[in-house]
């Protein structure tokens, strides 16, 4: 058994829907292994949750590239930085701060290693756990010029979904 089912089975009954979705999420055919584990492992990292962290980069390990897996792990981590910031300037009311410099260093988004859609789409689905419109806003224009399909981007964003659930779920145990 996988490291993440083995995680998802410690789900209370009243959980049964992540559990049953986080098989049908790692049974999907519809985007490559690479892509697919690489969100998982991007969104457990999101997710900040140490125990699924260890489950998504055990089960991620024989499957991604040192490349893919450590684009996943800085997109996670550039995203939780950025999303801050950029949900701030987006919701404060004074319109300047957009005007403002980040003066943040964010050089991982552009040394990550990998193809730009698959570091855009582990950013886009980091940013949807993490609730930054503007971000997401942002990657999902990006993800489009790319031509990435939204089954593709609506398929991140399930992942981000059940992963951030279980995170929540399982730190209340």
């Amino acid at each position: 058994m996988s490291a993440l089912k083995e995680f998802s089975a410690a789900m209370p009954a009243y959980a049964k829907d992540l559990k049953l979705n986080l098989s049908t999420l790692l049974t999907e055919q519809g985007m490559s292994d690479a892509r697919k584990y690489g969100l998982f492992l991007a969104c457990a990292h999101g997710t900040g949750y140490k125990p699924l962290i260890e489950a998504a980069e055990a089960d991620c390990a024989p499957r991604l590239d040192d490349k893919m897996a450590e684009a996943a792990r800085g997109a996670a981590a550039v995203m939780a930085m950025n999303n801050v910031y950029y949900r701030f300037t987006h919701l404060a009311g004074n319109e300047n701060y957009a005007a403002m410099p980040a003066k943040l260093r964010m050089n991982m988004i552009g040394t990550h290693g990998v193809a730009k859609e698959e570091f855009e789409l582990f950013s886009l689905a980091v940013s949807a756990i993490n609730g930054c419109g503007l971000c997401i806003d942002s990657h999902e224009k990006v993800l489009a010029k790319h031509e990435v399909k939204e089954v593709d981007i609506q398929s991140a964003v399930r992942i981000a979904a059940v992963m951030n659930a279980l995170a929540t779920v399982h730190g209340t145990l």
